[in-house]
């Protein structure tokens, strides 16, 4: 019903989700994360709870797919689940059980994993891997939705299209991103344009926040503008 890439920015310690499915709002169910854990999703006949056991599990130090089986004890739908992510130091995990329909499947490496089922083909998930893999010179944002849209590319989810995401979190209270795109019939094309929108324009912006080591920020409206219009001269922002 979905496929997604989890993962963690070695650099920035950012972890991010993006996803998509021929499902209405899929961003707002299946990406789970927990600050000082980790981040995943549940997907295939979701379970919000085997989501916060896991990333409970993770917090308390238990290791990925230990975690996974604590997460899914008790649950007799477990065969339909599928749930993968990475913890917080980038240990990847994932489980896709065996009655989740076809095609389906996980792939994990360094600090990623990617899954999907319902797929229009294993080529979804080698594409999005291939995506991944090679764009190690795109921002970690960039390269998240690359990979979605790759996976998209080489047939997505066999049901069709309907929505999509991109979260990527980091040390801050606010996400570094936070996209969604709820119902539309090309959702992932939809989320890129929104996506060069804000990186963009919303950037800036939100480098002027208060921080947890600046608890001021950039408040004073003409400081504010002036940062604003230095960030975008450095970054070639037009």
């Amino acid at each position: 019903m979905t496929w997604s890439i989890v993962a963690r920015d070695p650099s920035s310690g950012q972890i991010g989700i993006a996803i998509s499915s021929r499902v209405i709002a899929v961003g707002a169910l299946c990406p789970m994360f927990r600050d000082g854990a980790g981040a995943l999703s549940s997907q295939s006949y979701t379970s919000p709870v085997a989501g916060e056991r896991l990333l409970e599990a993770l917090a308390n130090g238990t290791g990925g797919q230990t975690a996974i089986e604590h997460a899914l004890a008790g649950d007799d739908g477990h065969m339909w689940r599928q749930i993968h992510g990475v913890d917080a130091a980038g240990r990847p995990f994932a489980h896709t059980g065996e009655s989740c329909i076809d095609w389906c499947g996980h792939w994990t490496g360094e600090a990623v994993s990617i899954a999907g089922n319902m797929l229009a083909g294993p080529q979804v998930l080698d594409a999005t891997v291939t995506a991944w893999s090679e764009g190690e010179e795109r921002s970690f944002a960039d390269r998240l939705l690359g990979a979605l849209e790759a996976g998209q590319a080489a047939g997505g989810d066999k049901r069709g299209r309907q929505s999509a995401a991109l979260l990527v979190r980091g040390a801050e209270v606010h996400a570094a991103v936070d996209l969604r795109v709820d119902e539309h019939p090309d959702p992932v094309a939809e989320l890129r344009r929104i996506f060069d929108l804000f990186w963009a324009e919303r950037r800036p912006y939100m480098a002027t926040l208060p921080t947890r080591a600046d608890r001021s920020g950039i408040y004073d409206p003409q400081e504010r503008e002036a940062f604003i219009a230095a960030w975008k001269a450095t970054n070639g922002v037009v």
